[in-house]
């Protein structure tokens, strides 16, 4: 169950009594504050980085070592406006964000210097009836853990989980050292750079001895309503409820009216308190934010008014006179109760799934797997990792609600191959929209998946095979990585191949996790192990008659546990006749989701429906699974032949209708779905109707991009399947290169040209840059990137 945690620091309890009082106030932007300075070079270094080797101009987080006076006072400002929490000038002071400046051994001093003042600003105001509070600010940093920035290899990332994180210890000891009474861990594009500073913070409660509240605020970043990594409100809030944050919420990228909508759906999933910070609009063409105070008042007052909030402020483009005039608003306001939802299990990958007691069966995908899948395995070890991606998006396709992958192969590197799959997985939204369910019997591989999904996985899987003390260890971290787990029933002596073993060791594993580890029920997950039956060995005959009897136990008498299994497994004896193991698989399913199982690992394109068994069949299997006697499985054993013939079900083939179309619409749908495959035949084709390469790419690639560019517009695309559609055109544009060149001497001013870039001084919004430059190089730009602080 869901339960903002109890903490052993004293402005805890305080301030959750506050916030279910009234809405509490958030202060505003610092850096819209720090301009009004007009700080110069010279302002910013100080008597102490005056020598220092680069330009620190627009470091902001410098000044709270160099200009303390003036950072102080934008705190006081903010308080006498009515802040009841400050956050900290410390937004990009992480390692990673510091070596921009080469100050990266700074960061602990500047995390300290930066709590300090604002812990002595807070202090200075802070009475009886108004305390106020420090939330030492943790940024995004300039790194991403879910996005390549390297255009031709999606699956490369410039920084992994374990160095994100430690750069995240650092800033909260930091911030612990300076006086903070919250980590605020915000302006989140990357749900997985989250999980990660989640992940440090814990650890440095854990070493300190010292647990404050979290609060943690992400930022939709266009009018897709999604992260830039792809994640929509629900899917964000679902990987990130772990954490049992004090507070959820948005802030920056948008203004009050293209934020509301984002606001509204997390006041209705989230079981915390939820805050929101938007920017004064949207900055126009110089770069400045035209919301007034009053306007902005009163958009958000009217999210107070519909009890969507518990916290608010402003971001880019505030100021003290938006603060003052928000908290006039609200401040007689009453503030959102925390809602009470039925237990679910809510897991996510871009976007969100749920599964509760009443939900349908949960198909989980069982082809990305090298022990159960020849093919899987062929392309795995051979590295032919896009036609590997292929067969996860037919499962999603076919309707897997989950896609399990499994690398336990002894001639594969598992946790190579692993960490390479799921990170090209991320880029592929077809895939990536449904949760993981990361799968290994070696913990080393287990734990290295989770170091790379985004979304809320599952663990597939943990057990008391090595004891309860490794149990309770993984179980641990499992919670920690915010994963739900698969328990199979396993103990020290072997598998539960029982009634009676099975619900044993259920029995004990939940006692531990619940009662010892308070781990949300909803988020245990049993396998009580299904076997083959059919076999010929009368000590099989009643394994699936104990697994489902085990299923329908452990939902009595485990309250808000789930059930899964592997479903292949009970029709193993039956290896090559494709069409008895579908009908033993419909007949298992049937009998075991009436006694309660939520999931199982499927071939989802294989499934057939119970009614649509032929009656001699599904008659023969009946009796085997329900073991109504002895002889029947030697009687289904003489009917299979009847069924084998050549009837192994062929897997769906893609729908090629729109192989018919004229070639300038097959080179859109290619451009917009992202298909690679077919996009050289199609462009020689549009070669030799339109004569010319540059009439291809100025004529069907440029009205495909187009269209792209409108969904994208609309916030029917984002950001991962407009690079997908951009690498299409660039193996377009790769394939008429040649064509290109032929005609250069000619038409030289028809090349794509070149491309200057750079980040501004004073800017730290680099990613939308580099984004920009990879969009770019995928259609043929030459891109000269000439970095930041330019």
């Amino acid at each position: 169950m869901y339960s903002v945690p109890a903490v052993n620091n004293d402005s805890q309890p305080s301030l959750s009594d506050l916030l279910k009082q009234r809405i509490l106030m958030l202060d505003g932007a610092m850096g819209t504050m720090i301009q009004r300075h007009k700080l110069t070079e010279e302002d910013y270094r100080g008597e102490r980085f005056r020598d220092w080797p680069s330009d620190v101009k627009g470091n902001n987080d410098l000044l709270a070592l160099t200009q303390p006076d003036i950072i102080r006072g934008i705190h006081e400002q903010y308080l006498e406006a009515g802040a009841d929490i400050l956050e900290t000038n410390s937004f990009n002071a992480t390692r990673a964000s510091m070596a921009d400046y080469g100050m990266e051994e700074l960061v602990y001093e500047i995390n300290v210097a930066a709590a300090r003042l604002a812990r002595e600003a807070a202090d200075k105001f802070s009475n009886d009836d108004k305390p106020r509070f420090v939330a030492g600010v943790l940024g995004p940093t300039s790194k991403t853990l879910s996005i390549s920035p390297d255009v031709n290899d999606p699956g490369y990332r410039a920084i992994t989980f374990d160095e994100l994180a430690e750069n995240y210890r650092e800033a909260t000891r930091g911030l612990m050292e300076g006086g903070a009474d919250i980590i605020l861990i915000e302006t989140i594009f990357d749900t997985l750079n989250a999980k990660a500073a989640i992940f440090a913070v814990q650890d440095v409660f854990r070493e300190s001895g010292t647990e404050l509240p979290i609060m943690i605020s992400g930022t939709i970043t266009d009018q897709s309503g999604r992260t830039l990594s792809g994640q929509v409100t629900e899917a964000f809030y679902n990987a990130l409820r772990h954490a049992r944050p004090l507070s959820i919420g948005l802030n920056c990228a948008l203004g009050p009216d293209l934020l509301r909508q984002y606001v509204e759906e997390l006041s209705r999933v989230a079981e915390c308190f939820v805050s929101a910070h938007p920017n004064a609009g949207l900055p126009n063409e110089f770069g400045e934010y035209d919301l007034t105070a009053e306007q902005m008042a009163e958009s958000v007052g009217e999210w107070a008014a519909s009890g969507f909030i518990n916290i608010v402020g402003g971001c880019c483009g505030s100021t003290p006179e938006h603060i003052k005039a928000i908290y006039e608003q609200v401040k007689d306001q009453t503030p959102r109760p925390l809602p009470e939802l039925a237990p679910a299990c809510r897991l996510s990958g871009l976007e969100p799934l749920n599964i509760t007691e009443d939900s349908l069966f949960v198909n989980v995908g069982e082809r990305a797997n090298v022990t159960g899948s020849a093919k899987f395995k062929r392309l795995i070890l051979n590295e032919e990792y896009e036609e590997a991606l292929e067969v996860c998006r037919t499962q999603v396709e076919e309707g897997a609600q989950v896609v399990d992958v499994n690398m336990d192969e002894g001639m594969l590197d598992g946790k190579a191959a692993m960490i390479r799959f799921l990170n090209l997985c991320a880029a592929e939204p077809d895939i990536a929209k449904v949760p993981f369910m990361i799968d290994s019997s070696k913990w080393e591989i287990i734990e290295a998946g989770l170091q790379c999904v985004q979304g809320k996985a599952i663990v597939n899987s943990i057990s008391m095979k090595e004891g309860e003390d490794k149990f309770r260890e993984q179980a641990r971290l499992c919670r920690r990585y915010g994963a739900a787990v698969i328990v199979m029933a396993f103990d020290e002596t072997g598998q539960a191949d029982t009634y009676e073993r099975k619900i044993e060791i259920c029995e004990r594993a939940y006692r531990i996790l619940v009662d010892e580890l308070d781990f949300p029920p909803e988020d245990i997950i049993f396998d009580p192990n299904i076997f083959a039956v059919a076999t010929g060995i009368e000590e099989h005959n009643n394994y699936a008659v104990d697994f489902i009897e085990a299923t329908r136990w452990i939902k009595e008498h485990l309250p808000h546990a789930l059930v899964s299994g592997g479903v292949s497994n009970v029709s193993f004896s039956f290896r090559g006749n494709n069409p008895v193991r579908e009908a033993i698989h419909a007949v298992f399913l049937y009998h075991a989701i009436r006694a309660g199982m939520d999931m199982g690992i499927v071939n989802a394109g294989q499934l057939v429906v119970y009614d649509e068994v032929p009656e001699d069949l599904r008659k023969a299997v009946e009796d085997v699974i329900l073991n109504t006697d002895p002889e029947a499985g030697d009687r289904l054993v003489e009917l299979a032949p009847k069924y084998a013939g050549d009837g192994s079900t062929v897997e769906k083939k893609e729908d090629l209708e729109w192989r018919s179309w004229p070639v300038e619409k097959r080179l859109e749908h290619s451009l917009v779905k992202g298909i690679t495959e077919f996009i050289d035949e199609d462009t020689k084709e549009a070669l030799e109707k339109l004569g010319r390469p540059i009439n291809v790419i100025e004529g069907p690639l440029m009205a495909g991009m187009n269209v792209v560019g409108d969904l994208f517009g609309a916030g029917k695309m984002f950001l991962p399947q407009v690079v997908k559609s951009a690498r299409v055109m660039k193996k377009s544009v790769a394939w008429l290169e040649p064509y290109l060149e032929a005609e250069k001497a000619e038409c030289p001013a028809e090349n794509a040209g070149k491309i200057l870039m750079a980040t501004v001084k004073g800017d730290v919004h680099d990613i939308g840059k580099n984004i920009v430059g990879i969009v770019l190089q995928c259609n043929s730009y030459e891109v000269i990137d000439l970095g930041v602080m330019v």
